[in-house]
């Protein structure tokens, strides 16, 4: 069992801050697992309905008359299943000295956040729910975990392969099952197709055009179905950070799969030998790095960006907040170099501070302001902002 607890903290200080917090994330990712661990911390009644039992779904058929009368702490499980339930909350929350607290699980859908937004502003929290971090589990499987990836049941599979066929599985349910109740009414074939290109994109910046002629159809439609993908969490969208400089920058998204494991079995790689023949090595690694830094700093969306020129000038990750300026650069050796780039990086952007995140041994001072972090230390050498 690995234990999540920074997780179940988050959840009891939003709880005491909201009466609805809702947990989202991708199917699978441990949603239902950690609201039933939370149920266990609790001295509190709990009533439990999960939309995917047919008895539950009808006890809901008439929810104000189900709902009013309960205290404690409700938990809704897939209420994406029952958008309609979302007015109902807001009467439920809105009564004086509310009796109960919300806590409602599922997987974003566009449908659920446009209801919820509509309804419930001001009074729910989400929480996004992503796989395992560094920091959960033990140093021995950080490789594990960037070969595999963070859903629960690919990293605790008994072998590489068995992992690799739970994520194929995973991938074609997604497709068949998962994105239609999300109310994606597109050819499972053609998004798997799109996916799997968007794979050998991996690490890239976004050009709709160059896409489209590859896929064959309108930049619109591209477009479309990139942040049908971002929306459903499986493809993350790293936006460009621009302002007032001198120097023309790039304005365009990094393209990302969102979990290693599953980037991995798009290209079809089962094992770390494959893995490292691999052109995607590096950015698989700069993906996977990326995605751990900025949760162990705990930046929220709008806080991080990469940054590019058009004369060359980049940089794989800035974190800005308030005023901390933090940038960081991926490389996949042992013996990372400073480079113009990172000069620039510096003093265009007014860094606080550049590390450069490699997979060698040591941490050490590169110059003013540069420092080599070792990947085996980041938990140690990053804190949060």
């Amino acid at each position: 069992m690995i234990l999540r607890n920074k997780e179940l903290q988050t959840l009891k200080k939003t709880l005491r801050q909201f009466p609805v917090v809702g947990i989202i994330g991708a199917r699978q990712v441990g949603k239902t697992t950690l609201a039933r661990r939370f149920i266990k911390e609790i001295n509190k009644p709990v009533e439990y309905y999960d939309l995917e039992h047919p008895e539950d779904l009808a006890r809901l058929s008439d929810p104000i008359l189900s709902l009013k009368g309960l205290k404690g702490l409700v938990v809704i499980d897939e209420i994406q299943r029952l958008p309609d339930l979302f007015p109902v909350l807001r009467v439920l929350v809105d009564r004086p000295r509310t009796p109960a607290r919300f806590l409602i699980l599922g997987s974003a859908s566009p449908e659920m956040l446009r209801q919820s937004s509509e309804t419930l502003a001001g009074r729910i929290y989400y929480h996004r729910l992503n796989g395992f971090a560094l920091d959960e589990v033990k140093s021995a499987d950080h490789q594990r975990l960037w070969l595999r990836g963070g859903f629960p049941k690919s990293f605790i599979a008994a072998s590489h392969m068995e992992s690799a066929q739970w994520r194929r599985e995973f991938i074609q349910t997604f497709l068949e099952r998962d994105l239609p109740q999300l109310g994606v009414n597109i050819r499972s074939a053609t998004l798997s197709r799109f996916w799997r290109m968007l794979a050998h994109y991996h690490g890239q910046t976004w050009n709709a055009s160059e896409f489209g002629r590859s896929f064959g159809v309108a930049d619109t439609t591209v477009r479309n179905y990139l942040d049908l993908m971002t929306f459903a969490m499986v493809v993350t969208q790293l936006p460009p950070w621009y302002e007032n400089l001198s120097k023309r920058q790039v304005k365009a998204p990094k393209i990302y799969i969102a979990d290693s494991g599953l980037l991995h079995s798009l290209l079809n790689l089962i094992t770390f030998r494959d893995l490292e023949a691999h052109p995607k090595l590096g950015a698989s690694w700069e993906g996977f790095v990326i995605q751990q830094v900025i949760r162990r700093l705990g930046a929220v969306p709008g806080e991080f960006f990469f940054w590019r020129t058009h004369a060359g000038a980049e940089l794989d990750l800035f974190v800005v907040r308030g005023r901390k300026r933090l940038g960081f650069e991926i490389k996949r050796t042992s013996s990372p170099k400073i480079t113009p780039s990172m000069r620039n990086a510096l003093t265009d952007l007014r860094l606080q501070r550049l590390d450069v995140i490699h997979a060698g041994e040591n941490t050490f001072a590169m110059g003013k302001k540069i420092r080599a972090v070792s990947s085996s230390n980041l938990l140690k050498e990053l804190q949060s902002l």
